[in-house]
This record gives structure tokens, C-alpha cells and sequence, in this order.
């Protein structure tokens, strides 16, 4: 059977939804958005135009939890990537938002350039343990029109990465272009409906905020049943209550708002519950990496299963600025626990600074932590096969078992976890090596994957139709 860990009871779960359910009809929510609070208002919530407060009758949400998918698949440019959700398989998202990075030469923190994230992009394409890519693109072209700076970064992202890109934009005017570069890419409006190669991301603001730009320009996707994921970012103590249950509520609360006004807006529509919660240092109230309060991504997960929703959530968050023992631990710490809960997606490798900064090298040693994890709930399985008593007593005691078949075959399968990093052999091998170090390692495998892999390419035809719709987008 799997490992598996719990934290919230099904008694907590039910009164979590219950609480969230008077919040939301009490409190609600702040929405920034005309078109959303009309459409929540022709859905049944109570608008106060004035205030932008919109209120959530409990009806609005059970109808909009009914609605909401409860198994799709995430696609990519990949033909042959395809990604089940609440199928019990479970992938990873990199990191990303940050402006700086680990220089992957010198070590140095800097901002990161537009060549950065191009390596970055390469390497996830590298590693196919990265389900689906963030890959930020700001100003990566100096454009004379944001059109065509649209649909060149659209398209250059997608020529890097070749699997499942989730993205944000809060630019109504630039989605046309953006679903056009999408069309062409992969194969037409109704193949991009069709295997959802791209998902939007919202990130409401904590304390119970919906941003009006990014919600306008989502508004302005419809008809293409782009997938969504909804993330808010709470913080304990500052922009959620100053309890953990209490900030498991606030955050529940704002998914839920924001699953009412997209499923009101477009019913059907993909929807991944995502939330990313952490808290503040008490000692300077700055953003903690928060590895051991990694109880509060689980808490989330089970409330995603709890409504039978799709579920993002996080566990590689530090605050060491560099890779080193520290981001080491509380990685190791956060993911065993983050991933015991096991939801469809994991989100932060590579990331470092508190989420601020990025190391490709990171990236590299956090995949290894993810697919040690992988192999502790993945637990002990007890099929018939497995009990090996004939081979026990065939060998006998005193025997050894390294030359039976079924050792053979078990090392050749899924018995056993064999590392792909660090430092497995004697200690004499070690230092006629030169004692490498983990992060050494991780940096040269980043410098092979770059020095190699490439994506897969697209055609000519897919070439010509970008720089036609380039040229228009330049007269727009």
C-alpha cells in the first residue's frame, strides 16, 4: 500500500467547508472587476456596486462545486503528453516569479535576464519529471507593439518547452493575438479546447480580493475552455489570520469565490484548486519559506480531495538564497510532507530566496528530492509476487539471495530506489574523485543538458504562420 499522511479529519474537512460557507455569504469577497460582479450578480450573489463586495449565497457555491470538471487532462505541444488529473499520478511545476537568479557560473545572485529563462525553459524540457512549465517572458522583446511582442514570446516559449505552460497576463487587449499564436501552434482552436495545452493562472489577492485585469482578460478567453488554476498566496499572520486553521479558512474561502465567478462566467470550465500558503517570520515579518509549517499545503490538498477538485500545491520553499545544506533540509522536509499528500501537482523546484530567486542547479538536486519522495509514498506493495516465501525457502539460511531471478528482475524494476545524484561509492572512490560536492554535480548535469537537448522542433508550415501573424500583429 501507499504512504500516505492526514492532518485534517473528515470532521474538520466538513466544518472547514461549513465556515467558509457563512464567510462567504457574510464577509465575501473584494472584486475588482465590473464584468465579474455583473456576472456574479446574474448568478444569485449579492453585489454592493459601491464597495465592490460581493456576497456568496452557500446555493452559489455547491451549484458552482457541482459544476467544476472533476477529471481532465493537461496537454502540451507534445503530441504524446498527456497528463490525467485526479487519476492518482502526481507531477511537478517549476518555480517561477522571482527576479533574481544563481548565476550557474560564478554563483552570484543577480537579476535574471531573458537568457536566463530561456536556459530554464530548456532545462524543464530536459527533465521530464516537470509536467508543466512556468517560464516568464516579461519584456523578453522590445517590440514596437505589445501585439507582437505578444505572439513572439507566446510562441517562444512554446518552441522551448514542449509539454503542458501554465502563464498569466493581465492585458484583455492581447488575448486575441495570444489564442491566435496558441491556434497555430497546436493545430487549431478546437486542438487547443481539446487537450489544453495551456492553463491560465489567478492569483487572488489575501486577504479575499479577485483582481479585475487578470479576471478581464480571462473573460476575454472563453469559448476556448482554457484551463484555470487559481493559487492564492496567503501569508499567516499578515494577509491571513494569525492561526493555522484560520488561514486554511481565509484561503479556502477565496478558491471558492473564485470557482463561483468562473464557473459562473463559463460553466464547465477546468479548474485546479492551487493554493500556495505561507506565513511570516514573527521575528522581522518578512515572507518565511515555512518548510515546517508544510501542514498547511497538505491541509489544502485535502480540501481539494474533499470537493473532488484537481489540486496544485507547493513544498519546495526555503530561504536560503543559494544551494547549500540549508535549502537542502527544508526542502527534504517540505516535500516528504507535501508529497505524502500526494496532489496531481507540486509546485516550486528550483526556487530559492523565499521564492524570489531561482537556481537551475537547484532545480536539478530538487527533482532527486522529488523522486525520493516519489519512492516513500509510492510504500510497499503486497502483491501476491511480492512475498518471495518460495525464494526465502529455496535459498535457505545462510544463503544469499543476489544471484536469484528475482533479485535480478526486482533491481531491474521498482523494488528499489537508485539515485541519479550524489555520492554512492566507497570512501576511497569519494576522495580519488576530488570529494565532489552534490551542488558541483548538479551544476555540470545543467551544463550537459545544455550543451545537448533540444525540443522537439514544429514544422515549416507552423514557422511561416508565426511570422505572418507577426507581421499583422506589428500594423495592429
Amino acid at each position: 500500500m501507499t504512504a500516505t499522511l492526514q492532518v485534517l479529519s473528515a470532521d474538520d474537512r466538513a466544518e472547514l467547508h461549513e465556515r467558509s460557507l457563512r464567510v462567504l455569504s457574510t464577509v465575501g469577497m473584494r472584486v475588482d472587476t465590473d464584468a465579474g460582479r455583473g456576472i456574479l450578480n446574474d448568478a444569485g450573489a449579492r453585489v454592493d456596486d459601491a464597495t465592490r463586495i460581493v456576497r456568496f449565497p452557500p446555493a452559489l457555491v455547491e451549484q458552482s462545486l457541482e459544476r467544476a470538471p472533476k477529471r481532465f487532462s493537461l496537454g502540451g505541444r507534445d503530441p504524446g503528453f498527456e497528463f490525467p488529473l485526479n487519476a492518482g499520478q502526481a507531477t511537478l511545476l517549476n518555480g517561477g516569479g522571482g527576479e533574481h537568479i544563481v548565476d550557474r557560473r560564478t554563483g552570484e545572485v543577480r537579476l535574471a535576464t531573458r537568457d536566463d529563462w530561456v536556459e530554464i525553459a530548456r532545462l524543464i524540457d530536459a527533465l521530464p519529471e516537470i509536467g508543466v512549465g512556468w517560464v516568464g517572458t516579461g519584456e523578453w522583446h522590445r517590440e514596437h507593439t505589445a501585439a507582437t511582442a505578444a505572439v513572439r514570446e507566446t510562441a517562444d516559449v512554446a518552441r522551448l518547452f514542449s509539454r503542458h505552460q501554465n502563464t498569466s497576463f493581465d492585458e484583455p487587449a492581447l488575448v486575441p493575438w495570444w489564442l491566435e499564436t496558441l491556434a497555430i501552434v497546436h493545430g487549431g482552436r478546437d486542438e487547443v479546447a481539446r487537450r489544453h495545452p495551456v492553463s491560465f493562472l489567478f492569483t487572488p489577492v489575501s486577504p479575499l480580493i479577485v483582481e479585475g485585469d487578470t479576471v478581464d482578460t480571462w473573460l476575454a478567453m472563453r469559448g476556448w475552455d482554457i484551463p484555470v488554476m487559481v493559487m492564492p498566496m496567503p501569508l499567516m499572520g499578515a494577509t491571513s489570520p494569525g492561526s493555522r486553521l484560520g488561514t486554511i479558512l481565509s484561503t479556502n474561502c477565496e478558491l471558492l469565490g473564485m470557482l463561483c465567478l468562473v464557473q459562473a462566467a463559463e460553466p464547465g470550465t477546468p479548474y485546479v484548486y492551487a493554493p500556495i500558503i505561507a506565513s511570516v517570520d514573527p521575528r522581522s515579518g518578512r515572507y518565511a519559506g515555512g518548510a515546517a509549517l508544510t501542514s498547511l499545503s497538505c491541509a489544502g490538498t485535502e480540501m481539494a480531495r474533499h470537493y473532488g477538485l484537481p489540486v496544485c500545491s507547493h513544498a519546495f520553499s526555503c530561504d536560503a538564497w543559494v544551494p547549500g545544506a540549508q535549502a537542502a533540509y527544508e526542502k527534504a522536509f517540505g516535500m516528504l510532507l507535501a508529497g505524502l499528500s500526494w496532489p496531481d501537482i507540486l509546485v516550486g523546484p528550483g526556487v530559492l530566496g523565499g521564492g524570489l530567486s531561482f537556481g537551475l542547479e537547484q532545480l536539478v538536486i530538487d527533482v532527486e528530492i522529488w523522486r525520493m519522495c516519489r519512492a516513500a509514498h509510492d510504500g510497499i506493495s503486497t502483491g501476491a509476487d511480492r512475498w518471495l516465501d518460495d525464494v526465502l525457502e529455496s535459498v535457505g539460511p545462510g544463503g544469499n539471495f543476489l544471484g536469484e531471478r528475482s533479485t535480478r528482475s526486482a533491481m531491474r524494476g521498482d523494488e528499489w530506489f537508485v539515485p541519479r545524484l550524489g555520492t554512492q561509492d566507497a570512501r576511497a572512490v569519494w576522495e580519488a574523485a576530488d570529494r565532489p560536492d552534490v551542488v558541483d554535480e548538479a551544476r555540470q548535469k545543467v551544463a550537459d543538458i545544455l550543451a545537448t537537448h533540444e525540443a522537439t522542433p514544429w514544422d515549416e508550415g507552423v514557422e511561416r504562420a508565426l511570422a505572418q501573424l507577426r507581421r499583422r500583429a506589428g500594423d495592429a
